[in-house]
């Protein structure tokens, strides 16, 4: 039998740090402290609701992220 996969492990790193930011300085920060997927969003975009861990979701209002989201 296969081995279960274990999920990579999600950065000690708070979303709410990255309010404000410019998006793609926010990108490059989030990549550095290891996220492993960054997702730029418009506002009011429709999204599934999936939980991936190691993803970092941000909403981008006029080049600056609005809102950030974990999975």
């Amino acid at each position: 039998m296969a081995p279960i996969p274990k999920p990579s492990a999600e950065p000690q790193d708070s979303p709410d740090t990255y309010v404000g930011l410019d998006a793609d300085a926010a990108e490059r920060r989030a990549r550095e402290r290891g996220w492993s997927t960054v997702r730029a969003l418009p506002p009011g975009a429709i999204i599934t609701m999936e939980y991936r861990m190691g993803r970092l979701n941000f909403e981008v209002r006029d080049g600056r992220v609005a809102r950030a989201w974990k999975g």
